[in-house]
Formats: structure tokens, C-alpha cells, sequence
């Protein structure tokens, strides 16, 4: 078999449904909404609406939420259909597979590990410095540990934040079955948070702060160019959905659980993003919301300093409900491709709970090195990358998916195919195109790392060697 025929073979999902009958399948709907709603609601809830209206939008901000669920909604309905029809561990890496060949799913892969374990990382890091300024007027932490390696300025490692993300692998090592209750809960108490501001700042709107509700053009913000800005700008904050899709092997009748999962969980994210911006913007004037934290802002404002605190409560479960779905994501992600035989150290072994321990154990160790030691300001773009990679590959992989007559497409099924699938993966490579030019030179030096690697140890060890 010639090289080109060889990086291009296909994985069976039949194999692949066999070696994931370990996992146990003990996820519901409502299981899947917690860990989506905890990956896509974070902490930008509380600020992404008050910047992007005070810049961009002005009280418009809640149509360009709206225009961003529904471009995400295109990419939400490739990943429903793809799950259904491909009810197996490791997302976009085991899809690109099965759909076009190793090389794609490794490359998908690889973009895939550096988004899990960057995003978990840097929020970490937020985790850490709202956690210390909270407790602050009571507990006073040493400055030395609470910043990357760094002694010229007096720091050598953010203690927090490696201990936030072990506590989170040793709830998830016993499996989904026990910690999924534990997640559920915090989801609960995340969404409950932002209801009381909803319902308290809803009596403090004033209809004068929404004129004019579409601004003038100025200064390249603002009118109807402005919202389309803001929806690139906000289409950011519903990032985190696709990684439910690496829970297909642990979900209970994933055809129908699993697109139902995702796209439930874009609408309510939708809705109380939407929400929280026309309340946030009927409070106050958008004029003055380019600040950090514009709810706790917005709060005080109106003299409702109480709520502003039980706000920060719910931004520290927002990040921790969305590092708890990212480092569940990862450590799936590092199992599906230690099970190919892509990675050493048998990756892809289940223990006696079902759960991959050993790709769990290497997903925290690495998260935490980058989250206590490394400093990570101007890597987290990098994220974005690996996210769009894998929505347009697995949006433009319904086409070839679809007619594959050796698989079940009883599933969901994309509507308005084969164009929504086409506009979702030209979308996905528009937002691409926009990141900055040193982000996409860091990602393809990423990507020639992992070529090397592939090539290196991955095709020869490769399972598919055998078949």
C-alpha cells in the first residue's frame, strides 16, 4: 500500500463501537445539557454583553446573540447528525477517521488536544484570580503563588489553579454515573445565579437607556454593520457545545439523547445570554459598560451591592462547571486516539470504573503544568483554531457522511442539506481567516509538530496496521 493510500485508510465504526463497549452509557439528556450548559456558559455571561455593547452594538448586542446562536446552530446540527450517526468516544478526531481517513482524524485531533487543555488552562487562571480577590477582605494568599513561573516579578506558580483542576479529575475518576449528579448541581446553582439578576436587574430598567437601540455608524462601531460585528465577536461565547459529542459512547440512545443535547443546549444558552444583555443594557447607559466586570457594574450602580457579590459566586461555578466539561472532553479525546495506537502508553485502557484513568491522569498533569507554570496571555487564541478546524471539517463531512451506505442514518439529519452543511463550514473558515496573523502561525507550527509525530510513531503503531 503506497504512503498516500495508507494516511487515508479508514477506521471501521464497527471497531470502533467495540472497543468503546467499556465505556459505561449512563448519560440522559439532562446529563448532557448540564455538562453543555456548563461548557458554553462561563464566565463571559457576565461580561462578553456589556463590552460588546458599549464598543460595537450599543442595546443591539441581544440581535447579535441571536445571529450568533443561529450560525452556531448550522454547525450544532452537523455535530447532532454526525453523533447520532457515529455514537462513538473522541469527537472530531474519530469522525475524521471514519469520514475521511487517519490523517485528517489525527490532524483534527491534535487541534483538539491543544484546544482542551489551553481553554482549560487560562480559565483556570480566571478561576484562580477571582477565587483570591473574593476572599481577599478574609484570607490573603501569598502573591508568589498566584502567577506563572515567573521569579524576575516574584512568581513560581499559581498553586490555585492546579489544585482547582485536580479536585475536578478526582471527582471525574469514578466515572460519569457518580460526578454527573455533582455537575448537574453546580449547573442548577450556575443558572439560578444568573436568573436573580435577570429578575432583580429587570425592576431597575429604565426604557431611555434602549435610545436609540441601534446607535449611529461611528467610528467603524455601531448601526447595523456593528451587530453583525458583534455577532463574530459574541459567536465566541457559545464555544464548548461540540464537546459533548465526545460523550457519544457514554450516552444512553445517543441518536436521539445526543442531538438533542447539543442543540438544547445553544437554545437555553441563547436565551439567557440574550436576556441577561437587554436587562444589562436597560439598566444602564451601553456608554458606560466597557469595563471588566459589567454586571457586578451595573449592580452597584443601582445600589444592589449584595447581588454583585453572589454574581462573582456565579462566575467562579461558570468557570468550574466549564473546566469540569473541557477536562471530561480531553481526557476522552487523548483515550480515543491512545486506543488507535497514536499515542504510547496505553492511552486507550479502561479501568474498572469505565473510565479511561490513564488518559485522565495525562490530560490533568499536562493542564496543570500549562495552568501553574506557563503564561498563557497570548496563547488562548489559539483555542479558536482548533474549534473552527473541526467545524468545518465535520461540517463539510455530512456530505461524504451521507452517502455512506454501510452506516445507520436513522438519526437526527441536517435540514436544508446540502447547503446548511456548506454555509456552516464557509462560516467556520470566515472566523477563521480573522484571528490574528501570529495565532495562525503558532497553529501551523502546531500542526507540523504533530505531522512529525504522526509520521514518526503514530503510523507505525497505528491499529489500522493490522487491518
Amino acid at each position: 500500500m503506497n504512503l498516500l493510500k495508507r494516511i487515508f485508510k479508514k477506521e471501521s465504526l464497527n471497531a470502533y463501537l467495540d472497543n468503546d463497549k467499556d465505556l459505561q452509557r449512563t448519560l440522559t439528556v439532562k446529563d448532557l445539557l448540564g455538562l453543555g450548559i456548563g461548557a458554553v456558559i462561563g464566565t463571559g455571561i457576565f461580561i462578553l454583553p456589556g463590552t460588546v455593547a458599549a464598543t460595537t452594538t450599543g442595546p443591539a448586542v441581544v440581535i447579535s446573540f441571536f445571529l450568533a446562536a443561529i450560525v452556531c446552530a448550522l454547525v450544532a446540527m452537523a455535530y447532532g447528525e454526525v453523533s447520532s450517526t457515529l455514537p462513538i468516544a473522541g469527537s472530531a478526531y474519530s469522525y475524521g477517521n471514519v469520514i475521511f481517513g487517519e490523517v485528517v482524524g489525527w490532524v483534527l485531533g491534535w487541534a483538539l488536544i491543544l484546544e482542551y487543555f489551553l481553554a482549560v488552562a487560562a480559565v483556570s487562571t480566571g478561576w484562580s484570580a477571582y477565587f483570591t480577590s473574593l476572599l481577599a477582605p478574609i484570607v490573603k494568599f501569598p502573591a508568589a503563588f498566584t502567577g506563572p513561573f515567573d521569579p524576575s516579578h516574584g512568581t513560581y506558580g499559581n498553586l490555585i489553579a492546579v489544585l482547582v483542576i485536580i479536585l475536578i479529575a478526582f471527582s471525574l475518576r469514578k466515572g460519569m454515573k457518580t460526578s454527573k449528579k455533582y455537575e448537574n448541581l453546580l449547573v442548577l446553582m450556575k443558572i439560578a445565579i444568573i436568573l436573580i439578576f435577570i429578575v432583580v436587574g429587570f425592576f431597575f430598567v429604565k426604557s431611555s437607556n434602549y435610545q436609540p437601540f441601534i446607535p449611529a455608524r461611528v467610528h467603524g462601531a455601531f448601526g447595523f454593520q456593528g451587530i453583525l460585528t458583534g455577532a463574530a465577536m459574541v459567536f465566541f461565547a457559545f464555544l464548548g457545545f461540540d464537546a459533548l459529542s465526545g460523550s457519544a459512547a457514554e450516552v444512553k440512545n445517543p441518536k436521539r439523547n445526543l442531538p438533542l443535547g447539543i442543540l438544547g443546549t445553544l437554545l437555553i444558552a441563547a436565551v439567557l445570554y440574550a436576556l441577561v444583555s437587554f436587562v444589562l443594557t436597560g439598566m444602564v447607559n451601553y456608554k458606560q459598560l466597557n469595563v471588566a466586570d459589567p454586571v457586578s457594574f451595573a449592580l452597584h450602580h443601582v445600589g444592589q451591592n449584595f447581588v454583585a457579590v453572589i454574581i462573582s459566586i456565579g462566575a467562579l461555578i461558570g468557570m468550574y462547571t466549564m473546566m469540569y466539561t473541557m477536562i471530561y472532553a480531553s481526557s476522552r479525546l487523548i483515550y480515543a486516539i491512545g486506543r488507535d495506537g497514536l499515542l504510547p502508553g496505553k492511552m486507550g485502557k479502561i479501568n474498572k470504573d469505565g473510565v479511561p484513568g490513564r488518559a485522565l491522569l495525562i490530560s490533568t498533569i499536562v493542564i496543570a503544568v500549562f495552568a501553574g507554570l506557563i503564561p498563557l496571555d497570548k496563547l488562548v487564541d489559539l483555542v479558536s483554531v482548533g474549534t473552527l478546524l473541526a467545524f468545518t471539517v465535520v461540517s463539510i463531512g455530512i456530505i461524504p457522511l451521507r452517502k455512506r451506505k454501510d452506516l445507520n442514518h436513522q438519526g437526527f439529519k441536517m435540514p436544508g442539506y446540502p447547503v446548511t452543511p456548506i454555509i456552516a463550514a464557509l462560516f467556520s473558515v470566515g472566523l477563521m481567516s480573522q484571528l490574528h496573523v501570529e495565532t495562525l502561525i503558532f497553529a501551523l507550527i502546531w500542526f507540523a509538530i504533530g505531522l512529525v509525530i504522526y509520521f514518526g510513531y503514530g503510523i507505525k503503531h497505528s491499529n489500522l496496521n493490522q487491518k
